[in-house]
């Protein structure tokens, strides 16, 4: 159970309820500790409010225009694509949005913490002011997130919207401008898209999504293209003006496009402006993050951050992992940590990806000698509907130990089965294991058994 100080008006202040912070507040209560959240927005965060949960939705929902051009292959009678009535969607999103915030508000409730709204300015080491009031604590634990970052460009900062504006769009745009080649913007491609907007993509480099393996980058590059996204690699954006209720954005190459709407996806930064960290001694990096030790103190030892604010691994579970251990360390008398290897991740384009592990490249410089095996196959699915596309994995074997120690995919339900693969390398599993497991037949998951033969 927690150790109590009276001195301070609670033992622990959490700024930003998002899920790792709500899941730190609720698991410190539950060991006893006097604890306040404090919200400026509303309770959910980026994942419940502004990402993962309503880009999903809209995910879905555009994922049925393939879903319709697949059924004509199966027999289905469709003449011509239905007509989608996006506010109906926005709105049916909106009140599951709604539904989330009410339990992470009784989440909180519940475990006996006490819910402040208002902004949060850190004062002091053990003090934190909300609209003029100060709150004293034992620890803080910062949680705030991250935000949309938009590139110094002249004219994209006035005219594009963000992944936040993009969930709520009054009106969908018969044709718009995607700026970025990370996860966030490959999946708002496919959304756009999957809607029937004439979709662009526009990046720096030659491939998308840097920081993931070469091989699945080459692949989903086709795969955008063949779904009817125009690519334009290797460009940037020089210029956006407002033409009428059009944008015109002129391209480094010199090429100028018309577009309803731009939308600018490159990158976000942790939200730690106007926190005050600096006036206490809070260490920052060159893009804001907090620096912390495994234990997710910052350089204040009464000040701890978890989530995207620390720029460590940027993904909703790691910042519920690393809320639930500093809950646990500094208040249930359990000392752990998050553990930051092998966690997998999706990226929901469409096609989606998902990998566990390191990519062919990291591979290579942490082991001696290392063994590929790949396969690239049309699903069964597409066979019969006419689509051309090609789901592809991969798995890369530390030779000398023959512990699998990279697995990538890309293709229907990757997400699904990743899980389970992350399941059997966190568990160290060997090639070996993965050859002795009988697979699931007719699924592209047993494909990830049956590779044999190593690439050359």
């Amino acid at each position: 159970m927690a150790q109590t100080g009276a001195s301070y008006d609670y033992d622990l202040i959490v700024i930003g309820a998002g899920s790792g912070g709500v899941r730190a507040g609720r698991i410190a209560a539950g060991h006893g500790a006097r604890v306040a959240v404090i919200e400026g927005d509303r309770p959910g965060g980026t994942c419940v409010i502004r990402g993962c949960v309503p880009k999903k939705l809209l995910m879905y929902g555009s994922a049925f225009s393939s879903d319709v051009e697949d059924a004509r292959g199966f027999g289905w009678q469709i003449d011509q694509m239905p007509p989608h009535d996006w506010p109906a969607l926005i709105a049916a999103k909106d009140a599951e949005l709604n539904r989330l915030e009410a339990i992470y508000r009784s989440l909180l409730k519940n475990a006996g913490a006490t819910l402040i709204s208002g902004w949060a300015k850190v004062t002091g080491p053990h003090e934190v002011t909300v609209d003029g009031a100060s709150y004293s604590a034992e620890k803080i634990l910062v949680a705030v997130g991250g935000a949309p970052h938009i590139v110094d460009t002249t004219g994209l900062a006035a005219h594009a919207i963000t992944s936040n504006e993009a969930l709520d769009l009054a009106q969908f745009p018969n044709e718009i401008l995607v700026y970025g080649s990370g996860y966030i913007a490959l999946e708002f491609a496919g959304i756009f898209n999957g809607f029937g907007a004439k979709t662009h993509l526009v990046y720096r480099s030659d491939l998308p999504l840097r920081g993931f393996d070469e091989d699945v980058r080459a692949h989903i590059a086709v795969a955008l293209a063949d779904r009817g996204i125009t690519l334009h690699s290797g460009s940037t954006i020089d210029k956006v003006t407002a033409n009428g209720a059009r944008k015109q954005v002129t391209l480094s190459s010199g090429a100028t496009l018309s577009v309803d709407a731009v939308m600018a996806a490159t990158g976000r930064r942790p939200n730690t402006a106007g926190l005050g960290l600096d006036e206490v001694g809070v260490t920052c990096g060159q893009q804001g993050e907090i620096i912390v030790d495994a234990e997710s103190r910052s350089s204040v030892p009464s000040i701890f951050a978890i989530g995207d604010v620390t720029n460590r691994i940027n993904l909703t579970p790691v910042a519920i992992a690393e809320g639930h251990a500093f809950a646990d360390s500094e208040f249930g008398g359990n000392k752990r940590v998050a553990d930051h290897k092998n966690v997998a991740s999706a990226v929901f384009s469409q096609p989606p990806i998902a990998s566990v592990g390191l990519t062919e490249t990291e591979a290579k410089a942490a082991f001696e000698s290392i063994t590929v095996f790949t396969s690239g196959f049309r699903a069964m699915k597409n066979t019969i509907s006419g689509r051309g596309e090609k789901t592809f994995m991969k798995l890369i074997v530390d030779r000398a130990s023959d512990r699998v120690v990279g697995a990538h995919m890309m293709g229907p339900d990757c997400g699904e089965i990743m899980q389970g693969i992350a399941v059997a390398m966190k568990a160290g599993a060997t090639k070996a294991d993965f050859d002795a497991t009988i697979g699931i037949h007719p699924t592209a998951a047993e494909e990830f058994v049956t590779m044999r033969t190593a690439r050359p």
